[in-house]
């Protein structure tokens, strides 16, 4: 089945949180290597995906230092970086701040990086089966 990235499970999760055109006109090549340089890291690979899985409402600090299990400071070194990219947006709830992925920007992000795939004709790159279900 050739590949529509309208119509894959992944894209439309992200889409669904976002406006891709808006974000694609403005991502520029420093963003873009900004944010695939942030998820270059494991240990950011791995808070980004844990954010991607709790949805827009996003995790406490202590609850993604707990799941990925890093130190505090760590934790924060690591959240800086993905700021930094666009990709995680904080936000404060009384004493605890929360995090959550930027769906937005990673939307932006995914159709920059797809936007001239196969020439803007269908591909037989498969679709990824979806993992999550409505996150309405």
């Amino acid at each position: 089945m050739p590949f529509d990235r309208e119509s894959a499970p992944l894209f439309q999760q992200f889409l669904k949180y976002g406006n891709e055109g808006a974000i694609l006109r403005a991502m520029d090549s420093n963003l873009v290597v900004r944010a695939l340089g942030a998820l270059a890291h494991e240990a950011r690979l791995a808070i980004f995906r844990a954010l991607v899985v709790a949805g827009p409402q996003g995790l406490p600090a202590g609850a993604i230092a707990q799941q990925i299990g890093l130190s505090p400071s760590s934790l924060s070194f690591h959240l800086k970086d993905l700021s930094h990219a666009e990709l995680v947006t904080a936000r404060q709830d009384g004493r605890f701040i929360y995090y959550a992925a930027n769906f937005e920007s990673m939307s932006g992000l995914i159709g920059f990086l797809t936007e001239n795939c196969c020439a803007g004709a269908a591909c037989g790159v498969p679709a990824a089966p979806a993992c999550c279900g409505d996150r309405t």
